[in-house]
């Protein structure tokens, strides 16, 4: 039977300040790409090599963090990535050269991955606690401080704020605002280290095609996260300030579809919202580049932030479900190989760019979206 309210409102509360937290850091970051590549005067291919080295951050920091989850606690290993992520994100403003930039993306990737894996395994313990589906609501949270975070992007620009400014000050309050959530009593479940376990957790069985029905989804937020600003100056010939527009559009979508996606998958069931999820996401793709106009493009930015929104919470739930797996091993798995999207979509979007165009190459994406469409029911439960 499920909690009353008053037991369970402290602990979602915490996971939710990590989780806007998380969000808010990598929309911070996402909403000043024009203004790096100006300043470094990096080309697309560039770009996207930089943005590899952060995806390879992340993939790293993946079965670290699974391990750490498993034998430490979920709860104890969030506060302490969450620390470490603040300073991360001013090292990526005050890099003097591509060089630089490289290593501090690197090391921002790892922070951003760990914390991903930690927070999203503290999120099923206290669904678990809950007693009903509650892990989109921790998404929607993410999207809400992914979406605030590019909006800073917005203000910052109008107020001539230089990127180190901007970095340094917004992670700065965020933290102060977001972390002390965190410090709500919890105690995690802890399982021993199994020394016979592979060090990078590689999805096995019906996990690996629910991992890529997350790298699917993932190639589509990172697309939009790193690419969005760059499509709509590029693409559609906006300014630097109204490029922010389009990340901040497809991150409030998400928070409010997160907001309602538990109660669509209970009345609906997680195979169909995947299905329906994947056709809007396609739709939007469609719609962006096929006009390539600030109206169309915003309402395909929508419209990919209404498909997007439950596809990663239900890949996550499944992997969390799965029998033969720990939580903290199994969400690291889908993890590695849906957030190999952040490691090979938006470089590979560069790199397409560069060979044909930014548009071509984010029509392409459609297809990705697609394949959730069709892969959606291996995250059928029990």
């Amino acid at each position: 039977m499920p909690e009353p309210r008053i037991r369970w409102r402290s602990p979602w509360r915490a996971v939710a300040a990590a989780f806007a937290f998380n969000g808010v850091l990598l929309g911070i970051w996402a909403s000043r790409i024009p203004a790096i590549v100006e300043t470094h005067n990096l080309t697309e291919a560039r770009l996207g090599l930089l943005l590899l080295f952060m995806g390879l951050g992340a993939l790293v920091s993946f079965p670290l963090a699974g391990r750490l989850a498993d034998s430490l606690g979920a709860v104890r290993v969030t506060r302490w990535v969450a620390g470490a992520y603040v300073f991360t994100l001013i090292l990526a403003a005050l890099a003097p050269s591509p060089l630089w930039l490289a290593a501090a993306l690197f090391i921002f990737g790892m922070s951003h991955g760990a914390m991903d894996v930690v927070m999203n395994t503290w999120a099923t313990e206290v669904e678990k606690h809950m007693g009903r589906a509650v892990m989109s609501s921790f998404h929607a949270m993410w999207s809400l401080g992914a979406g605030a975070g590019a909006a800073t992007g917005y203000a910052a620009t109008q107020l001539g704020w230089s990127v180190g400014l901007h970095f340094t000050a917004g992670s700065l309050i965020a933290a102060a605002l977001l972390l002390p959530f965190l410090t709500q009593p919890w105690t995690s479940v802890t399982r021993p280290h199994d020394p016979n376990a592979p060090v990078f957790a590689i999805p096995r069985g019906a996990l690996v095609l629910v991992g890529v029905i997350a790298l699917a989804a993932a190639v589509g937020e990172g697309a939009v996260a790193d690419w969005s600003a760059i499509f709509l100056t590029e693409v559609v010939g906006t300014d630097q300030s109204r490029a922010t527009l389009g990340y901040t559009v497809f991150s409030v979508t998400m928070v409010a579809m997160r907001l309602v996606v538990d109660r669509l998958v209970t009345l609906l069931g997680p195979v169909t919202m995947a299905r329906i999820s994947g056709l809007l996401a396609a739709t939007g793709l469609a719609i962006a580049t096929g006009f390539a106009t600030l109206p169309a493009a915003l309402t395909g930015f929508l419209l990919m932030g209404l498909g997007y929104a439950a596809v990663m919470p239900l890949a996550f739930s499944r992997a969390a479900a799965d029998d033969r797996i720990p939580p903290g091993q199994a969400i690291a798995a889908v993890a590695t190989l849906g957030y190999g999207g952040l490691l090979m979509g938006p470089p590979a979007i560069g790199f397409i760019a560069e060979v044909t165009s930014l548009r071509l190459a984010f029509a392409m994406l459609a297809g990705l979206a697609l394949l959730i469409t069709v892969l959606a029911g291996v995250l059928r439960r029990g």
